[in-house]
């Protein structure tokens, strides 16, 4: 009898240890990816799904050689979107065609594939920039509209601060702290990260950035 009670507390022990372990990649997963974790969970319907597709979008990701920019680099793509800027005064279409090529070189640069289709670039970038993976989204969306002619000025203004947004933090955001944070989120029983500062509107940082 009493090596049944052992082997059910045994048994409760493992589930109990299961049930942590799967709490704690869910707390660490919100954590990380932010209004894109909400995202694929509505999208899926289920948590579990949508986290067992964050975690490979992580895996995969992984495997990339990401780089930070050199200064030089950062100063001429800088130089460039300040270019694009001005441009749009007289050709907005043909302004946000540049800025959506301008991000994907900027990709391509800090080593994202950018051959993939354009759901695929947007998940490789949601894990290391969730915050701004949204905006991604919706100036392509706009972008595509532009191409056959449907997009409206402001549509198209609005297209250029969502690319801005992206494009601020892939110049912004090198590799040392890429790799910082998968150090802290490989570490088991860390504390928590203070919480982020809030950040500026994109609409505050195309003001102020001009």
């Amino acid at each position: 009898m009493i090596w049944v009670l052992v082997g059910v507390v045994v048994v409760l022990l493992v589930v109990i240890g299961l049930l942590l372990v799967r709490e704690r990649r869910s707390r660490q997963l919100k954590q990380d990816f932010g209004p894109e974790y909400r995202r694929a969970v509505a999208e899926h319907g289920d948590q579990r799904a949508a986290e067992k597709e964050l975690s490979d979008r992580r895996r995969r990701v992984e495997k990339f050689e990401i780089r930070p920019l050199d200064p030089a680099s950062r100063e001429r793509y800088t130089a460039r979107w300040s270019a694009t800027q001005r441009h749009f005064v007289d050709e907005p279409a043909a302004a946000v065609g540049e800025a959506h090529a301008l991000v994907q070189e900027v990709m391509r640069d800090r080593g994202y594939p950018v051959e993939e289709d354009f759901e695929r670039r947007a998940a490789d970038i949601s894990v290391e920039h969730p915050n701004v993976v949204e905006n991604y989204r919706a100036a392509h969306e706009i972008s595509s509209q532009a191409r056959d002619g449907g997009a409206s000025t402001e549509q198209l203004r609005q297209s250029l601060v969502h690319f801005r947004a992206l494009f601020d933090d892939l110049l912004s955001r090198g590799d040392e702290q890429q790799t910082s944070d998968r150090q802290a989120r490989d570490r088991p029983d860390r504390p928590s990260p203070p919480e982020r500062p809030g950040r500026a509107t994109v609409s505050d940082q195309m003001t102020r950035r001009g």
